[in-house]
C-alpha cells in the first residue's frame, strides 16, 4: 500500500511517530500541500492522510486508486463525504485523543486570565514590583474557584473532563446540552442556557459547531452574563460571535474571555479580537489546546489503528 500524508506540519516535530507509518506500507509525507498539488501527490496512493487539506468531489474524481481517507483530527468537514461514499472510500477520523490537553488549557486559561498572571509576571521583570511600597503587588482582585458556579456548554468527553477538574477545585458545576439529548448526567445538574449564563461565574464552551450552535453566544447572551464572569471558548470559533464578544469586553459587560479557536484560522489581521482596548481582559492562544505531545502522539497512533483495522478486516 502507498500511504501519503499531505500536511504533516499540522502535527509537527514527531518524526519518530511519523516514521511508524513505514511499517504499514510505502509512506510519503509532505509538510504542506497546496490545492493544485493534491492530485499529483495522491495519484498513486491507496491511503490519504490529511488534517486540513480539502478533498472534494473534484479531487476524488481524479483519484481512482484511493481506498481510504484518514483525517488526522476529529472534525472531517474538509472531506466531501457524499463524493467519498459514492466511490466507497471510507473516511475515518480520530476522536478523543485531545481530551486531557484541551481540558488542561481550559483551566490554565481561566487562571491566567482571572489572576492577571501575564501582567504580574511583567510587573516583576519591568520594575513595577521592585518599586512598589508593599511586599505584595496586584492590580485587580482575584477569587478562588472553590464555591464558584462553573457552567459548561456541551458535556461531551472534553466537557466532562473540564467538569471533573473544576469540581476538584470545589466549583459548583452545571451544564447545558445544546442538542437536548444529554440532560440526565448523574454527576452534574443540567440547566437551561439562560440559567447557565445568568448565574455562572465561568462559562466554558465545549460543544460542537453546527447549525444549532453557530453564533450561540452573541450580544443578547453576553448581556445576560454576570459582569464578573469569564467566558472560555475551547470549542469552535463560530459558536461565539467574535465581534459581539470584543464589544462586550470593551464595554465591561463581562470580566474577560479566553479563546483558543477562531472562525477563521489563522486569525486574520483585521479580526475584532485584535482591536480590543484592554488586552489583559482577552487571552488569545493560537488553537493549541489539542496539541500536547501526548495528544498528537495518540492522534497519529489512532490514524495507524484506522489503517490497520480497515485492511485487516
Amino acid at each position: 500500500m502507498k500511504i501519503t500524508f499531505l500536511d504533516t506540519a499540522t502535527v509537527a516535530d514527531l518524526p519518530q511517530e511519523l516514521a511508524r507509518f513505514e511499517s504499514l506500507g510505502h509512506y510519503q509525507g509532505y509538510e504542506g500541500t497546496e490545492p493544485d498539488q493534491v492530485i499529483e501527490r495522491l495519484a498513486d496512493s491507496d491511503i490519504a492522510i490529511v488534517n486540513k487539506v480539502v478533498l472534494g468531489e473534484e479531487e476524488l474524481s481524479l483519484l481512482p486508486k484511493l481506498k481510504l481517507i484518514c483525517v488526522a483530527a476529529t472534525g472531517t468537514n474538509n472531506i466531501d463525504h457524499a463524493a467519498a461514499k459514492s466511490r466507497e472510500i471510507p473516511v475515518l477520523n480520530v476522536a478523543g485523543y485531545s481530551t486531557e490537553s484541551v481540558a488542561q488549557l481550559t483551566l490554565t486559561s481561566l487562571f491566567a486570565l482571572a489572576m492577571d498572571l501575564i501582567h504580574l509576571n511583567d510587573s516583576v521583570y519591568d520594575g513595577t514590583y521592585t518599586n512598589h511600597s508593599a511586599f505584595a503587588y496586584w492590580r485587580q482582585p482575584f477569587y478562588e474557584l472553590g464555591g464558584a458556579r462553573f457552567g459548561i456548554i456541551g458535556l461531551g468527553t472534553i466537557g466532562k473532563r473540564v467538569a471533573k477538574l473544576a469540581a476538584a477545585y470545589g466549583a459548583n458545576v452545571v451544564y447545558h446540552s445544546t442538542s437536548g439529548k444529554h440532560t440526565d448526567d448523574p454527576d452534574y445538574q443540567h440547566v437551561s442556557l439562560d440559567d447557565l449564563l445568568t448565574t455562572s461565574e465561568v462559562v466554558s464552551v465545549h460543544c460542537p459547531l453546527n447549525q444549532a450552535t453557530e453564533n450561540l453566544i452573541g450580544t443578547s447572551e453576553l448581556a445576560k452574563m454576570l459582569s464578573s464572569a469569564y467566558l472560555l471558548n475551547l470549542g469552535r470559533g463560530g459558536i461565539v460571535n467574535e465581534k459581539d464578544l470584543a464589544t462586550a469586553i470593551d464595554s465591561g459587560e463581562i470580566a474577560g474571555a479566553a479563546c483558543d479557536v477562531f472562525s477563521s484560522e489563522p486569525i486574520p489581521c483585521d479580526h475584532p479580537y485584535l482591536s480590543v482596548k484592554n488586552r489583559n481582559r482577552l487571552l488569545l492562544t493560537p488553537h493549541v489546546g489539542w496539541a500536547s505531545v501526548e495528544a498528537r502522539t495518540e492522534l497519529l497512533a489512532g490514524v495507524r489503528r484506522n489503517i490497520q483495522s480497515t485492511f485487516s478486516a
